[in-house]
């Protein structure tokens, strides 16, 4: 057998040094790589986290007036149109997050999933507003 310091061999240390600083150089990217997915997912995890923390869950009671999101999709839809349908009132909630909803307007009730639905809230009573005249300013 044949060493890299023996004249007469074929491998020669002049040859192997490349290899080895190749090789070494594949390691070290190898191990950046993994570094930057672990890195990654971490911080995916800690963006779903954060995110869902965020995320309010809507606890609606039989007889709360909802509006219901007008779901059809409209590329171009007229100017102030309203995306709520409404007011409806919750007749019974299911345990997997879809309501029944009953329109005030024409009686019939359906299910829907309980994200298409918001509170209905009325409008401001202007019986309690006080008015005020201001007056111009003696100089």
């Amino acid at each position: 057998m044949k060493y890299p310091d023996e004249p007469d061999s074929l491998c020669t240390v002049s040859i192997i040094e490349p290899i080895v600083q190749e090789v070494f150089e594949l390691d070290c990217q190898n191990k950046l790589e993994e570094d930057f997915l672990d890195n990654l997912e971490i911080e995916d995890k800690e963006t779903k986290v954060f995110h869902y923390a965020r995320i309010l869950k809507k606890n609606f009671t039989v007889g709360q007036k909802v509006l219901l999101q007008h779901s059809k999709l409209k590329f171009f839809p007229g100017k102030l149109c309203s995306r709520w349908l409404g007011p409806h009132v919750i007749t019974k909630n299911f345990a997997n997050g879809a309501v029944e909803i009953q329109s005030l307007k024409t009686n019939n009730t359906f299910k829907v999933n309980d994200h298409q639905l918001k509170e209905y809230r009325k409008g401001f009573q202007t019986e309690h507003v006080e008015i005020m005249d201001l007056e111009d300013p003696i100089l």
